[in-house]
């Protein structure tokens, strides 16, 4: 089974620390994928900069196809993270290349190759989205904490499995919330809920599970890892709860060490 990540990618940089990760939402996906078994793509912009060649070579190094990457004249897009007390807080962000990042004919045949893409709030590709599941290829897309942005907005009535995360316990709201999603268009709306586990909705009934207790070290790219947990279970034909239950394990792992990978 291969998944087709697409979008955005940055380096996070630990001011405090000096240290510097490659990460961004769909990379981590692809990698924590590949970690699981299956086999991932990376389609993206990095930068002429040496965190660009870096970025390559990182998710090359984890297994993930590499060839889709473009490197455009700039700098690659850094997010600016503190840790305190395990708990990642992030600070500026600048775009660089990707602001320019726009998907080609052929990387769209390339993305519509395999069985899954998966993309997210800042991937700049929710306009392709449409087209990607037309053509027969189940979408799935992170909305982050901002499921009503104007790029989740266009995303949503076009994507198979909408993810999205709040740190609220369930309530009636967020019930609420997770039914409008769902009546655009996703099969499943996943709402991730930090230390209270994760719900979703399947258009008939809530179905809820909790966490996989682990040694918290940095919470950076737990969100990514659950994504690609409860996927892999998707394209395993496992039950919601099973893909739940992939996508925490798969998230604890993630939580015991310093970085996104």
């Amino acid at each position: 089974m291969k998944i087709a990540a697409v979008g955005d990618n940055c380096m996070d940089v630990y001011d405090g620390l000096g240290d510097a990760y490659p990460g961004g939402n769909p990379v981590n996906v692809a990698v924590y994928f590949v970690r699981l078994g299956g086999e991932a793509s990376y389609t993206g912009a990095v930068g002429t900069d040496v965190y660009g060649k870096r970025m390559k070579d990182a998710i090359g190094a984890k297994g993930v196809d590499t060839s889709h990457i473009h490197f455009l004249e700039g700098t690659t897009a850094i997010t600016h993270v503190e840790l305190k007390d395990g708990d990642r807080v992030f600070g500026d962000y600048e775009e660089g290349v990707l602001a320019d990042f726009k998907l080609t004919q052929e990387d769209i045949d390339f993305l519509c190759s395999q069985d899954l893409v998966v993309s997210g709030l800042w991937g700049n590709v929710e306009h392709n989205l449409a087209e990607i599941r037309k053509r027969g290829v189940k979408v799935a897309f992170d909305a982050a904490t901002r499921p009503d942005d104007e790029a989740s907005l266009i995303a949503i009535p076009h994507v198979n499995y909408l993810f999205f995360a709040t740190d609220d316990s369930e309530t009636e709201e967020l019930r609420e919330k997770m039914i409008e999603i769902y009546k655009k268009g996703p099969e499943l709306v996943i709402a991730t809920l930090g230390e209270r586990g994760s719900i979703v909705y399947d258009g008939t009934e809530f179905v809820r599970f909790g966490i996989i207790p682990c040694n918290v070290v940095d919470t950076m790219g737990a969100g990514d890892s659950y994504i690609a947990g409860f996927l892999k279970g998707i394209l395993e034909e496992k039950t919601i709860e099973e893909c739940m239950k992939m996508g925490a394990s798969n998230s604890s792992i993630t939580l015991e060490y310093r970085g996104a990978w």
